[in-house]
C-alpha cells in the first residue's frame, strides 16, 4: 500500500458543565445532557460500533471532560434521562396521531418516534444506562483516543494568579480519566483551547504526551515553527507536544457562513415543536415551570433566509451529507498533495471540533462523520490518525514555545475576559488563594476538617467551570450562571469561615456534599504550594 499525501487528526470535544439538582424533581438545564446524550453521544457511538464491526479502518480522537463524565455516570441522571427519553417517545406517538393527515410531517413524526424508541433501546438494554463503557471499549480496541481535560473545564490562561489552581484543575482531570477509562490519558485538552506558557509543565507532571491549541498558539511561538501547523511542536521546559488547529478544514464545518452545516437541504435547529403548537398540548413535555423549549421534534430544514420554511427530507439530507463529506476529503486530499510538495514529511492536518456540532446543532453531522470516514478508507490519500500514532511515527520536532493563545472570538481570552465577566475573577482568584492557603495549613488533619477542606474544593473548582463566564458573556441563561456562580461562592466562604472557627452543621455539610457529589476520590492537598 502506497503511502498517504498526508494525516488527518479528528478530534472531538466532548463537554458540558455539571448539572445536578437532586432538590428538584424537574430542571431545565439537565436537558442539556438528555440532548447531548440522544443527539450527539448516542449518535456517535452507534456510527464508531458500526465501522468497527464492519472492519472499517479509522481512528478517532476525542476529550472527556470530568464534569461530563461525572454526569454520565450518575444514577439520578441516568434515570432521570430515561424517564426524559420515555416521555419524549409518548410525545412522538401523539404527534404521529397529530400529523397523520399531514404527509411530510407524518413520515417525520414515524422517522422520530422510531429514532427515540432506538436510542431507548440502545441506552437501556444495550449499554445499561452506561456511556461510559462503550467509548472505553472502542479504546481498547483502538480505534478511539480519549483526551484527558481540566477538572471543571476551567479557563486556564486566567488562573494564573494563582498557579496551584491551574495545577489541581489539571491534575484532577487526569485522576478523573483514569478513574473512568482504567487508564492514563496520552493527552489533553485545554479548555477553550487555551494556553498559557509555562502550563506544558504541569501536563508534563501528570505523564500527558501533548495537548492541542489553536492556530496562532503555535504559529506565534518561538522561534517560528518551520512546518506552521502541519506537524506539532516540541515545549522546550517540557517536552510536551503541541498540535495546532488547522483553520482552513476548520472553516468548512464552523463557519457559519461558509459551513455545510449550514446547507439549506439539512434539518433547522431553531424551529422546533416545543414552540410551534399549542402549549397545552405541549405543556406535560416541557421542563418542570413550564418555560417553551426545545423538544427535538423538528420538521423543517434550513430552506433559507425565510421564514417560510420547507419540510424537512432526511433522505435529502443524507445524499447531501455525502456530497459534502466528500467535497472535505476531497479538499483534505488537495490541501496535502500541495503541502507534500512543499514539506519533507506527510502533512498533518488537525481538526477539532466541539462533538456536539455533531447531531445536536447538526442534525446530520453524525452522518456526515460516518461517510467521510468509509470515503477516506477507501481512498486512502489522506489517513486517519492519532496525535500518539502521529509522535510514534515522527517522534523529532521542532522545540519551539507556543505563544499566549485560545480559541474564540479574537483568539485571546476575549469570550472568557469582558465586560459582563470580568467581576468573576476577583472572587475566584480570591477563592483559589484561600484554598491553597487552607491546603497549606492543614497538611495533616481529622477526618472532619478533610471533608470540609475536600467539599471546598469542590466548591472551588464548580465556580472556575469556564461555562459561567461563557454564558454571562453570550447572554443567553445568565440568570442560571448568575446562581450557579453565587450558589458555588457562597459555599465556599460558608466552608472556610466553619473551618477557621470549628463549627458547622454536620447535616448542611452532607446535603453539600449529595448535591455537589462529583469528585469522590478529591483529596484537598492537591491545592497545596508543595503538592
Amino acid at each position: 500500500m502506497n503511502s498517504p499525501q498526508g494525516y488527518l487528526v479528528l478530534t472531538l470535544h466532548t463537554h458540558l458543565p455539571f448539572i445536578r439538582h437532586p432538590e428538584h424533581p424537574d430542571f431545565l438545564e439537565e436537558r442539556w445532557l438528555f440532548e447531548a446524550i440522544t443527539e450527539t453521544y448516542l449518535p456517535l457511538l452507534e456510527r464508531f460500533e458500526r465501522l468497527h464491526q464492519e472492519g472499517v479502518p479509522f481512528r478517532i480522537t476525542m476529550s472527556f471532560t470530568p464534569t461530563l463524565l461525572a454526569m454520565l455516570a450518575d444514577p439520578l441522571l441516568q434515570e432521570r434521562y430515561v424517564r426524559h427519553l420515555e416521555r419524549l417517545i409518548e410525545l412522538a406517538g401523539k404527534e404521529v396521531e397529530r400529523t397523520r393527515w399531514m404527509a411530510p410531517f407524518h413520515r417525520l413524526a414515524l422517522f422520530y418516534h422510531h429514532r427515540l424508541t432506538s436510542a431507548r433501546r440502545l441506552y437501556v438494554d444495550t449499554y445499561r444506562s452506561n456511556l461510559i463503557a462503550p467509548f472505553r471499549a472502542l479504546m481498547d480496541a483502538g480505534v478511539l483516543e480519549g483526551l484527558a481535560c481540566c477538572a471543571t473545564h476551567g479557563y486556564l490562561p486566567l488562573m494564573d494568579v494563582v498557579p496551584t489552581a491551574a495545577r489541581a484543575q489539571v491534575r484532577i482531570g487526569a485522576q478523573a480519566f483514569e478513574q473512568a477509562f482504567g487508564r492514563r490519558a496520552a493527552g489533553f485538552w485545554l479548555p477553550e483551547c487555551g494556553y498559557q506558557p509555562g502550563h506544558d509543565v504541569f501536563l508534563q507532571e501528570q505523564g500527558l504526551r501533548y495537548f492541542l491549541t489553536d492556530a496562532h498558539g503555535v504559529l506565534f511561538g518561538s522561534p517560528r515553527p518551520k512546518y506552521g501547523t502541519y506537524a506539532p511542536v516540541i515545549c522546550p521546559a517540557s517536552g510536551v507536544a503541541a498540535f495546532g488547529r488547522d483553520l482552513e478544514s476548520s472553516k468548512s464545518v464552523w463557519s457559519a457562513e461558509e459551513g455545510y452545516p449550514g446547507d439549506y437541504d439539512y434539518r433547522e435547529f431553531y424551529r422546533d415543536i416545543g414552540f410551534d403548537v399549542e402549549y397545552d398540548y405541549i405543556r406535560p413535555y416541557l421542563a418542570g415551570d413550564g418555560t417553551r423549549c426545545h423538544t427535538g421534534l423538528k420538521y423543517y430544514r434550513i430552506t433559507g433566509p425565510t421564514n417560510e420554511k420547507q419540510p424537512y427530507d432526511p433522505d435529502r439530507a443524507l445524499n447531501k451529507a455525502g456530497e459534502h463529506a466528500a467535497n472535505f476529503l476531497f479538499n483534505r486530499q488537495k490541501q496535502a498533495e500541495h503541502l507534500r510538495g512543499l514539506l519533507d514529511r506527510a502533512p498533518l492536518i488537525v481538526s477539532p471540533y466541539d462533538a456536539e456540532l455533531f447531531g445536536h446543532w447538526w442534525f446530520e453531522g453524525p452522518d456526515w462523520l460516518e461517510l467521510l470516514i468509509r470515503q477516506a478508507a477507501q481512498q486512502q490519500t489522506v489517513q486517519l490518525l492519532t496525535p500518539s500514532e502521529y509522535l510514534e511515527r515522527y517522534p523529532t520536532n521542532q522545540r519551539t514555545a507556543p505563544s499566549l493563545s485560545s480559541w474564540g472570538n479574537g483568539g485571546y481570552s476575549d469570550v472568557w475576559l469582558n465586560g459582563a465577566n470580568d467581576w468573576i475573577y476577583r472572587h475566584l482568584h480570591k477563592m483559589a488563594y484561600r484554598m491553597t492557603q487552607a491546603a497549606d495549613t492543614h497538611a495533616q488533619t481529622d477526618a472532619t476538617r478533610a471533608r470540609i477542606l475536600n467539599q471546598m474544593g469542590r466548591e472551588l473548582l464548580l465556580a472556575q467551570s469556564s461555562d459561567w463566564a461563557f454564558i454571562l458573556k453570550t447572554q443567553t441563561h445568565t440568570t442560571y450562571a448568575y446562581r450557579r456562580l453565587h450558589d458555588h461562592m457562597a459555599r465556599f466562604t460558608h466552608l472556610d469561615e466553619a473551618l477557621q472557627q470549628g463549627t458547622l452543621s454536620a447535616a448542611w455539610l452532607a446535603d453539600v456534599e449529595a448535591k455537589d457529589n462529583l469528585f469522590p476520590f478529591l483529596d484537598y492537598r492537591v491545592f497545596a504550594t508543595a503538592s
